[in-house]
């Protein structure tokens, strides 16, 4: 009697379920945060130029600097993508605040580029010095040091103040809707005021650019930010009517493309 032998039904591969815009969204936008991150370094490829004097005059490469300017470019590069992103999102919740944190990005990436321009300048006038250098000592000595306070007061202004606006006005955006774990934005909305506080000292004179009250204020911003990218990159946006809204406009949107 002849047997029959039937093959094992093969099971299609599994197909791995599409990434909802709402959660690219959430990606790129966290990816941005993390990427503004990556000018820590030039806290120390700047040092030498706090010592303008010993570094206009000295005949040692600027390397440290061109490297440091390149990061600070991406970083205001990178805060405005991350506004950019989230604007379609953080809108829905108010626009008029989401336009807000936009236009407070912008201005951040502006006074960046502002710092980086005066220290570039910098380089430029170390690079043409040669000869010239011993006898217009004092000069350059003076020119380096107007440059070297430009660049402190734009990150003051750029990189320490508007962070605390930032915080301010996305915080409000994300606490109000949900879209992160309220304990995100309460970082932020709670280190705004003090590290505010701390510019405020410092524009009046009472502190110095650099103090123990000064780091204590910045620590919640950059832990909001951070925290905040890495959330947008692992879990992305919680679901919200917000997000439940994006996600079925753009089905629709899909389908009437399909009809068309």
């Amino acid at each position: 009697m002849a047997t029959t032998v039937r093959a094992s039904a093969t099971k299609p591969p599994a197909k791995g379920v599409p990434m909802s815009p709402t959660r690219k969204t959430a990606l790129v936008a966290g990816i941005f945060y993390l990427i503004t991150f990556i000018s820590i370094p030039t806290l120390a490829l700047y040092g030498p130029v706090k010592n303008h004097r010993d570094w206009i005059l000295g005949s040692g490469g600027h390397t440290a600097v061109l490297v440091g300017g390149f990061l600070e470019v991406i970083v205001a590069l990178a805060s405005v993508g991350t506004a950019v992103t989230l604007y379609p999102v953080v809108k829905r919740q108010n626009e008029g605040t989401a336009l807000g944190f936009v236009a407070a990005r912008v201005l951040e990436a502006s006074m960046i580029f502002a710092g980086v321009v005066s220290l570039l300048s910098l380089v430029t006038l170390r690079q043409g010095l040669g000869a010239a250098a011993g006898a217009n000592a004092a000069a350059l000595v003076t020119t380096a040091a107007s440059h070297v306070a430009v660049y402190k007061w734009t990150f003051l202004l750029g990189q320490t103040l508007m962070p605390a606006i930032n915080a301010l006005l996305l915080g409000s955006l994300l606490y109000r809707s949900r879209l992160v774990p309220r304990i995100l934005p309460v970082m932020g909305l709670i280190g705004a005021p003090l590290l505010i506080s701390a510019v405020i000292a410092k524009l009046l004179g009472g502190i110095d650019n650099y103090t123990a009250w000064t780091a204590i204020a910045t620590l919640p911003v950059a832990a909001w930010e951070f925290s905040l990218g890495v959330w947008l990159v692992v879990k992305g946006f919680r679901p919200s009517p917000i997000t439940a809204a994006m996600d079925a406009a753009t089905t629709r949107a899909a389908h009437q493309d399909v009809a068309v």
